[in-house]
C-alpha cells in the first residue's frame, strides 16, 4: 500500500543543492580543518569573554564569582559621568583620536600626490618602501626608541636643542601638551606610509587622456593636481575619512600604555589605559568592565553611522 506522501525526487532542487553541497565539502574540507584553529581562537578570546559583561552591573568579587557577586544595576555608568577623572579620559581619548583621524587623513593624500611626481619608478619604490616600513613595527620597540630619543638627560632630540639652538630640554613625555605631541605625530609616523597605498592605488586608476587634455589646456603640475587627480580621489577620500568616524574612542592602547607615566595621566590617559589601571590596578572590575562597554556600545552606534554615510556619500557597501 502506498503513503500518500511520495519519496522526494533525486532530481528535485533541494536534493541536488544538498548533493552538490556534499561534493563541493569532499573537496574543501582541508581548507575547513586549516581554518579551524583561527575559529577556536577567535571564539575563546572574543566571544566566550563577552559572557563576563555582567560584571557591569554587579558588585564583582573575584572570590564570589559571577553568580554570588551582588547586583548593583547601572551604579558603575553613573560612576563613570560623576568622576572627574573619569570625565577627563574621555575628553583626552577624543582630543588624541580626532587629532589622530584629521592629521592620518591629510598627510597619506599629501605624500601620495608628491610621490605620484616622481617619474623614476625605481626611486619612487624605494622611496615608498621606507615610510611602509614602520607600519610593521611594534610599539613596544617604538616606544622604547621613543623613550632614549626623547630623554631629557642624553636624548638626541634634547641634545639637538640645547647644542644647536641653545634652548632649554623639553620633558616631552613628562609634560601633558608635547606628550600629545609626541602621540599624534609617532602614530603618523608609523601608519601613514601604510595608508598612502589606498591613495596611490585610485592615483593609478585616474584616465590618463585626463591629464593630457589638460595638458593641452595649458595646465601646470599643480592644477592638473588640484583639477583632475584631487576630484578623481575624492570618493575614497570620503569613504576613509566616514569609516575613520568609528575609531574616534580608540585612541592607541598599544602606543599611549608604552609611552605614558603617572605625570602625564592628565592630558595622556585614555579609556583603554583607564580601565586597564582600574581593572589590573586596582582590582575595580565592575567599574572597568562598564567603562568597557560604555565605549563598545558607543562605537559600535558609530561605526553603524559612518558605514550609512559612506553608502550614502560615496555608494561604499560591504556587500
Amino acid at each position: 500500500m502506498r503513503s500518500g506522501l511520495s519519496e522526494p525526487s533525486a532530481h528535485t532542487p533541494a536534493v541536488r543543492a544538498e548533493s552538490k553541497w556534499k561534493r563541493g565539502f569532499k573537496k574543501t574540507w582541508p581548507l575547513h580543518v586549516l581554518i579551524l584553529p583561527a575559529l577556536i581562537i577567535a571564539l575563546v578570546f572574543h566571544y566566550l569573554p563577552i559572557f563576563g559583561l555582567v560584571m557591569a552591573f554587579q558588585d564583582y568579587k573575584p572570590w564570589l564569582g559571577f553568580f554570588k557577586s551582588d547586583w548593583v544595576g547601572f551604579k558603575h555608568f553613573q560612576s563613570l559621568f560623576m568622576f572627574d577623572e573619569s570625565v577627563q579620559v574621555i575628553w583626552n581619548t577624543l582630543i588624541i583620536s580626532v587629532l589622530k583621524i584629521v592629521c592620518g587623513l591629510f598627510v597619506p593624500i599629501v605624500f601620495a600626490l608628491l610621490l605620484n611626481e616622481i617619474r623614476k619608478s625605481g626611486i619612487k619604490r624605494g622611496i615608498q618602501t621606507l615610510v611602509y616600513l614602520p607600519h610593521f613595527l611594534s610599539w613596544v620597540i617604538l616606544g622604547g626608541i621613543l623613550i632614549d630619543l626623547l630623554s631629557v638627560k642624553g636624548g638626541l632630540v634634547n641634545r639637538m636643542l640645547t647644542d644647536w639652538f641653545g634652548s632649554q630640554p623639553i620633558f616631552f613625555l613628562g609634560d601633558g601638551d608635547w606628550f600629545r605631541f609626541v602621540v599624534v605625530v609617532s602614530d603618523i609616523w608609523k601608519e601613514f606610509g601604510f595608508g598612502m597605498i589606498i591613495y596611490l592605488a585610485a592615483i593609478t586608476a585616474v584616465n590618463p587622456a585626463l591629464y593630457e587634455a589638460a595638458e593641452v589646456d595649458g595646465a601646470t603640475r599643480l592644477q592638473q593636481t588640484i583639477n583632475v587627480t584631487l576630484p578623481t580621489m575624492l570618493p575614497i577620500i570620503v569613504v576613509v575619512a566616514t569609516l575613520q568616524l568609528g575609531n574616534v574612542l580608540n585612541a592607541g592602547f598599544d602606543q599611549i600604555f608604552n609611552l605614558y607615566n603617572p605625570l602625564v595621566y592628565d592630558k595622556g590617559d585614555v579609556i583603554d589605559t583607564y580601565v586597564y589601571r582600574s581593572a589590573m590596578l586596582k582590582g575595580d572590575f565592575s567599574f572597568a568592565t562598564a567603562v568597557g562597554l560604555f565605549k563598545s556600545i558607543i562605537s559600535f552606534v558609530l561605526i553603524i553611522i559612518s558605514y550609512r554615510m559612506a553608502y550614502k556619500f560615496a555608494n561604499y557597501r560591504i556587500f
